[in-house]
């Protein structure tokens, strides 16, 4: 479903890569919300929590319910996937379907953050992970059924990283809340995150140095190529699997001398989490789930359901750029939160809209109309 991983460059500077995967492809907006932006979330039963941002962030969005007539979509409708912030703190939403359960018990009189308004929350609210941490401590979060996903209680866990090179995870394991300091710094989806870093110590024999020769008897054996360094590492694309190959690519991957060359060499290492339509399958016999979205129907084309990688993102988090590519393209798609720092409105545009042909949307973001969506409430 999601691969996320920090790579640092030769001089320590954190970069972030992100994969996401789906069966269907859906209708991303890519929203810049400025500093002063008034929001508000609420559960039902409790007081609404109202927050303005300090910081301008942008962020890939997916809407949390479906438009009617009567009630088209409004910019609080908007949940943040993924996003970076003007003080390079990254957040990224990762498919955890083990984090339903019980309700945390809250006084009524009490208001509480919805987790699916968390990531508008941090990007605008906090510059560090440590920042994050601290507000966490205090503030309730609680979750959410989202009629988008045909009523699932918010089936996910996040990822926060900062420019300084923290990170941290906040998972919900049957509905109670946990933060885990990532020392590795990569995350994938289930199972939960410290079972994930156990299982990492079953593979302290990885190394990236290969042993070409070997000799068993009399006979001495020889490569005829180099790679067999990587051998030990799992092949699937499960996320079990995924997370041990991220730990290493980023752990092993030669760190460049430069920003330029740290983002491509990001991408060089994301190109191993690219999942093109058909290299796995599920026929509907046999059990697979995948996630299902109301008002968008899944390819009928074909009898089965294949994951892809529906887009791909980098972030620079000390230049605080941002990149994205969707599965329809081959290259990036950058944007300057710098060059919109003098942005006063919110900004909205399909994702879709930017194409493979567009090396650089900064200014087309920037020069965008104000967001036609009504923020209800303010």
């Amino acid at each position: 479903m999601c691969t996320a991983l920090i790579y640092s460059d030769a001089d320590g500077r954190s970069y972030l890569g992100r994969t996401l995967e789906l069966t269907i492809d859906l209708p991303y907006q890519v929203v810049f919300l400025p500093p002063g932006f008034a929001a508000s979330s609420q559960i039902a039963g409790h007081p609404a929590l109202a927050y303005t941002s300090r910081h301008g962030f942008l962020s890939l969005t997916m809407p949390w319910r479906v438009p009617t007539p009567d009630a088209p979509l409004g910019l609080g409708d908007l949940k943040v996937v993924e996003g970076l912030n003007d003080q390079g703190l990254a957040f990224s939403l990762l498919s955890y379907p083990a984090a339903a359960g019980k309700p945390q018990a809250v006084e009524m009189t009490r208001a509480v953050l919805s987790v699916a308004d968390l990531g508008s929350w941090v990007l605008g609210q906090f510059s560090t992970v440590a920042e994050v941490k601290a507000a966490l401590a205090e503030q309730p979060v609680l979750l959410q059924a989202l009629p988008i996903l045909r009523g699932a209680v918010s089936p996910f866990h996040y990822v926060v990283n900062d420019a300084t090179g923290a990170s941290m995870v906040i998972e919900f394991q049957q509905g109670e809340m946990s933060l885990h300091d990532n020392p590795v710094r990569v995350m994938t989806n289930g199972p939960q995150f410290d079972w994930h870093l156990t299982n990492l110590d079953n593979y302290t024999h990885l190394l990236n140095v290969d042993r070409p020769t070997a000799t068993f008897g009399s006979y001495k054996a020889a490569q005829p190529d180099s790679g067999i360094a990587t051998a030990g590492l799992p092949s699937s694309s499960t996320s079990v699997g995924r997370f041990i190959r991220a730990v290493y690519y980023a752990t092993f991957t030669e760190k460049a001398a430069s920003p330029d060359a740290a983002v491509r060499t990001l991408a060089h290492v994301m190109n191993n989490f690219d999942r093109p339509r058909g290299v796995s399958i599920d026929y509907p016999e046999g059990g697979g789930g995948h996630m299902e979205v109301e008002g968008l129907e899944a390819d009928h084309a074909q009898p089965y359901a294949t994951e892809f990688t529906t887009w791909t993102s980098l972030s620079d988090l000390g230049r605080k750029l941002f990149f994205v590519r969707e599965y329809a393209g081959m290259n990036f798609t950058r944007i300057d939160l710098d060059g919109l720092a003098e942005v006063r409105e919110p900004r909205v545009i399909a994702l879709r809209k930017l194409g493979d042909a567009t090396p650089d949307a900064t200014q087309t973001l920037k020069a965008a109309s104000p967001a036609a969506f009504h923020q209800p409430g303010h």
